[in-house]
This record gives C-alpha cells, sequence and structure tokens, in this order.
C-alpha cells in the first residue's frame, strides 16, 4: 500500500480552484473574518489544490492571499493556515532555516522536527537544492557552522540522502557486532561507528541489525544508545532508529510528547499535523492510540483550544477512542 494513501487530507473531488478563492476572499472582506469559513476550506484541500487556489485568489483580486490571511489571522491559528498554505519543500526550508538562523538547531533535534531522518531522499535532496536557490548558501555550510563533532558528522551524512538500499545480509552480523564492540564491550564509546552505521544503512537493514544486537547483547540498541551516548548526538541516533523502525510511531511520540505536561510546544505540533496530515496521519493515529491508551483527537482537543484546535481536529480527522 502507498504511504500517501494513509493521510487524512484527501484532495477534493468536483474541485474548482476560482470558487474556491471566492469562498476566501468574502470569508475575508469588510468588518470581522469568517474564520470558520476559511478553516474548513483550506483543511479540505490538498496542498497542490491550495497553491491552485493561491494563484487563482491573485488572478481574480489582484491580492497575494498569504499576505491577506496574515492581516486577517492571528496567533497560532495563522501559524497552521499560513503553513497548510505554503508548498511542503518551502515550508521545510523554512524551518530548516528558522532553526539555524537562531542558533536553534540542538533544540530543535530535541523537538523531534527536522526532516533529514522521516523524509525520503528526493524530498532531502530537494530541500537542499530550494535551501541554496533561496538563501544563496548551502544548507550543509549551515548546518555545519552551526554544529560540531559526532553530531555534525551524522547531520552532514543524512543530508547526502545516499542511504544504501535493500538488506545486506552479508553485514548484518558485523554491524551488530561493531555497534556492540564500540559501546557496550567498550571503555568509553565509538561513536563514529554509530555515525557510519545508522548514517548509511537502509532502514530494512538497520531494523535486522537491530534484531541481532538484542540477541548479541541483551539490550535494545535504544538501551544502549541511551547509556553510551549523550546530548544531542544521543537525540539523533534515537530520532534515527525510530525512524528505521516505524516513521508513524516516530511521530505519534513526538505529538504526544508535544502536547504532555505544562505548556504545548505548537511549533512541533503544527509541522507534524501538516506535513503528516497527506501521508501517513492514519498511521500515526493507530500508533499513538496503541502508545499512549488514548486518541489523538482527544488529546488535541484537551491541550488545545478556539478555531486553532478545530482547523487541528479535522487534519486529525477521527476519534480513535
Amino acid at each position: 500500500m502507498l504511504q500517501a494513501s494513509r493521510g487524512t487530507v484527501k484532495p477534493s473531488g468536483n474541485f474548482n480552484a476560482s470558487a474556491d478563492a471566492e469562498v476566501l476572499h468574502k470569508a475575508m472582506k469588510g468588518l470581522g473574518t469568517d474564520e470558520g469559513a476559511i478553516l474548513q476550506l483550506v483543511t479540505a484541500r490538498s496542498n497542490a489544490q491550495r497553491q491552485e487556489i493561491k494563484a487563482a485568489y491573485k488572478t481574480l483580486f489582484g491580492k497575494d492571499l498569504i499576505h491577506d490571511l496574515k492581516g486577517e489571522l492571528s496567533g497560532k491559528f495563522e501559524t497552521l493556515i499560513v503553513a497548510l498554505m505554503t508548498p511542503p519543500i518551502s515550508y521545510d526550508v523554512t524551518c530548516l532555516h528558522d532553526a539555524i538562523k537562531v542558533g536553534a538547531t540542538v533544540v530543535t533535534v530535541k523537538s523531534e522536527n527536522q526532516p533529514f531522518w522521516s523524509h525520503t531522499a528526493n524530498r532531502v535532496s530537494l530541500c537542499r537544492q530550494k535551501f541554496l536557490q533561496k538563501y544563496d548558501r548551502s544548507l550543509e555550510a549551515d548546518v555545519c557552522g552551526d554544529t560540531s563533532g559526532h553530531f555534525q558528522r551524522l547531520l552532514v551524512i543524512l543530508l547526502q540522502a545516499s542511504r544504501q538500499t535493500g538488506i545486506q545480509q552479508e553485514l548484518v552480523e558485523s554491524d551488530a557486532q561493531a555497534l556492540f564492540k564500540a559501546g557496550e564491550q567498550k571503555f568509553g564509546t565509538d561513536e563514529q561507528s554509530f555515525v557510519t552505521i545508522l548514517g548509511n544503512r537502509s532502514t530494512e537493514h538497520l531494523r535486522k541489525v537491530f534484531d541481532a544486537y538484542m540477541k548479541l547483547s541483551g539490550y535494545q540498541i535504544e538501551e544502549s544508545i541511551q547509556r553510551e551516548t549523550s546530548g544531542c548526538l544521543r537525540d539523533l541516533l534515537l530520532a534515527v532508529v525510530k525512524c528505521a523502525r516505524s516513521v508513524p510511531a516516530y511521530f505519534a511520540e513526538t505529538l504526544y510528547k508535544s502536547m504532555k505536561g505544562a505548556g504545548t510546544d505548537d511549533n512541533t505540533l503544527i509541522r507534524v499535523m501538516v506535513t503528516r496530515s497527506e501521508v501517513d496521519m492514519l498511521d500515526i493515529r493507530a500508533e499513538f492510540r496503541r502508545l499512549f491508551a488514548c486518541s489523538l483527537h482527544s488529546t488535541i482537543k484537551g491541550d488545545t483550544s478556539g478555531d486553532y484546535c478545530k482547523a487541528l481536529l479535522l487534519l486529525c480527522a477521527g476519534d480513535d477512542a
């Protein structure tokens, strides 16, 4: 089954970009704004259709739709709607640039919202091209200017988007042994072995290595990474392992962490709901229910409010209570 078919947001049938542009214009003209009309329409169109609506809006009214939306909306609801109206690659690139610009690459890794380890190789390559085109400098250069050590090396490897493909059966046992010798069996830790193997092998291959590692050491690879590494390198290694095991489970955990406890990490919540709504949100919902014994829908409802909450629930598109 194609992963894209597991999204909650699908292209609208009988789509008419000009008619939708008219609806949005009507919702924003005059006194007051019809936020309900905006959120209902935007969350019921695919990103490709939203780009057509933006073009039709410019043709019909001679104005930029994003500019008008920013003028009429505010707060987290504005951030969410603008994110939904932005092409996916442009959205990734903006998020990456903002993280690097404020020197927050480490924080961004901890909030688990960078695209390096969850996107396809093609998507990462497109991000690199778009970043260079938009900011006239390479993403790799900016990342290297903001990071160091093994953490930097792993980020650079992931940025190359050149993971091996398939399972190299003859390397499964030796990779597991190399990881064991680099960590549990060594005084100190050979971080480079973790970086090289986790950064370059395919996800299918890594899952075999994790199984072999468990048989060899008696530990899950995550347990060893927790013990043997620290800081942002540990967070990044764990993110790579979790994505290799299951991308939907990784994002279910990311969403849970963004809402649990005091306060909400709205940047992460928005990013995941926007970027996964057309990809695998149905699977993320199922993993959320399995991992946390509550539904994503009920968690969002209990943690957010107003039009922001309504729009997020429409992206979630169902309660797995």
